[in-house]
């Protein structure tokens, strides 16, 4: 049975260990409005996971496992830098992303798949999900958007990014949404209604290959 390391978010420290500048500023708000600890936001989430990394060491021992997991994590920090999300969370042998659109997310993941597959490391599957969540004490945040981009992460399959259907709306113009219909999502008491986003070959990539044979 497929483990739920993705959902597992609780008792790991956050990568940015005290509140940007932006989170104080809304901590400030919240205060001003009558609430000292938490505000609401509209935020994307997305959770990343090496897909066999137990059966990977396993097999090859803590070091290789360590050298995998080092090479990912860099992976993680150059490509959300250069997007511009923010590494949220560490899960092991995975991440937590948040952005505050989907476009940019969206950008990261495929980005990293496609990185990780070409530098022949192991496999990532991956959730994302949008919505408005409650930033909690300034680096920290809860509601369905988190708890949906986990369980899809949960659900998807190596190499295969899972979103739900709000996040087709915002896509990179080489990023296509397919409909794989309603989902039974555990925790959830309705049907998601569910996309697989995969990173469409660019025109000009064939006529590199032609012209390379």
């Amino acid at each position: 049975m497929r483990s739920s390391r993705c959902a597992a978010r609780s008792g790991f420290p956050p990568v940015i260990p005290r509140p940007t500048r932006s989170a104080r500023r809304a901590r400030s708000g919240a205060r001003q409005a009558g609430s000292s600890d938490h505000v609401r936001v509209p935020r994307s989430f997305a959770f990343v996971d090496l897909s066999g990394f137990t059966r990977f060491t396993d097999l090859h021992g803590d070091d290789e496992a360590v050298a995998v997991l080092s090479q990912f994590r860099a992976a993680v920090r150059a490509i959300a830098s250069d997007v511009g999300v923010r590494v949220a969370k560490w899960l092991g042998d995975g991440a937590m992303f948040v952005g505050t659109d989907a476009f940019s997310l969206v950008e990261a993941i495929v980005s990293l798949q496609e990185h990780l597959s070409d530098e022949g490391l192991l496999p990532v599957r991956a959730g994302i999900a949008s919505g408005n969540v409650i930033l909690f004490e300034g680096d920290d945040y809860t509601g369905n958007a988190v708890n949906l981009a986990a369980r899809l992460c949960d659900r998807a399959a190596p190499f295969e990014v899972l979103a739900t259907v709000e996040i087709a709306e915002s896509l990179p113009d080489d990023v296509d949404a397919r409909p794989i219909g309603d989902v039974e999502i555990l925790g959830f008491a309705a049907p998601v209604r569910v996309v697989r986003l995969t990173r469409t070959p660019r025109p000009d990539a064939a006529a590199e290959v032609l012209a390379s044979a």
